[in-house]
């Protein structure tokens, strides 16, 4: 869990708090070519790589940085589900975002061999955004409650077989089949159940299976879990919704930057022979 300034991980120092609140967020015209978003983690990820917001500090709520920026809500999300993505904030649920540590090992990298595979994978994960985001919804409103115990189990299975380094692939798509069984419509099922395990990009993709034997990857995905959990079992479709993009988003993203790391390691490619 992150710290605060103070080292109370659920409550922040008030002064650290109210110092990067009132810390200046307009260093950068409003971002257009590029995306909203896009230039959000630009100023932000700037402010956090040269200390301006220091580890543990907590970030300004969602409508502050709204304000400051004079972006939307969902604009802010995204941001904030791509500085997951990259390490260098966390979210606590009801609590706030809060700046990491930053990692030496940073993230996980692909090999040459893996970027081919990895553009089919975010592919299917922009599929999966669309798809399970509304699928997500739907579940909030319509689950029984035998869908949420075969939810509950395939969670208790995936963080079981994080702690015992065992099979979490089949406990994860299990988990998401359920969702999409919840929503009373067949098709959701029907598309998820074609698509099968190859959904999970740990099973295409060596780098992400040897990535963190610690297991601080997959402890991230439960969270994100959980989090997509909570909001159906308390029957809030918006919250669900939002879970499950910022879920899919941080592996799209992920993924993404793992893959531009390992084209520019690769180099260009050489020039056709005339």
């Amino acid at each position: 869990m992150a710290q605060t300034t103070a080292g109370n991980p659920s409550i922040p120092d008030t002064a650290s708090e109210t110092a990067v609140a009132s810390a200046p967020f307009t260093g950068r015209p409003r971002p257009r070519a590029r995306g909203l978003a896009h230039g959000l983690v630009e100023d932000l990820g700037e402010k956090i790589r040269s200390q301006q917001l220091r580890p543990g500090d907590k970030l300004p709520t969602e409508s502050a940085i709204m304000q400051s920026f004079g972006v939307s809500r969902t604009v802010v999300r995204e941001a904030l589900s791509k500085l997951q993505a990259a390490g260098l904030v966390e979210t606590h649920h009801g609590v706030g975002t809060f700046v990491l540590q930053p990692r030496a090992a940073g993230m996980f990298r692909l090999d040459s061999a893996d970027i081919a595979t990895s553009v089919d994978v975010l592919a299917v994960l922009e599929l999966r955004i669309s798809l399970e985001t509304e699928s997500a919804g739907l579940a909030a409103t319509r689950r029984t409650e035998e869908h949420l115990l075969a939810m509950r189990q395939a969670l208790d299975d995936f963080e079981r077989n994080v702690s015992a380094a065992g099979d979490t692939v089949a406990p994860d798509f299990r988990f998401h089949l359920q969702i999409a069984q919840a929503t009373g419509n067949p098709y959701f099922a029907d598309i998820m159940s074609h698509l099968g395990t190859t959904i999970i990009p740990r099973t295409r993709i060596t780098a992400i299976r040897n990535y963190d034997r610690r297991g601080e990857y997959l402890s991230r995905v439960n969270r994100e879990h959980e989090e997509i959990y909570a909001a159906i079992a308390r029957r809030d479709p918006e919250s669900a919704r939002a879970a499950m993009r910022i879920h899919l988003t941080n592996s799209r993203e992920r993924l993404r930057l793992a893959q531009e790391a390992a084209q520019k390691a690769a180099g260009p490619a050489p020039a056709p022979s005339a």
